[in-house]
């Protein structure tokens, strides 16, 4: 069974829980932002070379069924 709270404690609550936050510095966010880009970057140009090994693979053991 669930507590009940007025909306006034409520807000009070919420207003406690938010000042609590720790929000990253604008370096933080700039900084995490740049390392997610090249992250993903190489991840994308790893995925690739393997997408191209693959179908070359594939497509030189097919030709030779052709």
């Amino acid at each position: 069974m669930a507590v009940k709270t007025n909306p006034f404690q409520f807000i009070q609550q919420t207003r406690a829980e938010i000042a609590k936050v720790v929000w990253p510095t604008r370096r933080e966010v700039v900084l995490t932002t740049v390392m997610v880009l090249v992250m993903a970057t190489l991840m994308a140009t790893f995925f690739f070379f393997v997408d191209f090994l693959i179908r070359f693979g594939l497509e030189t053991l097919l030709s030779f069924f052709a």
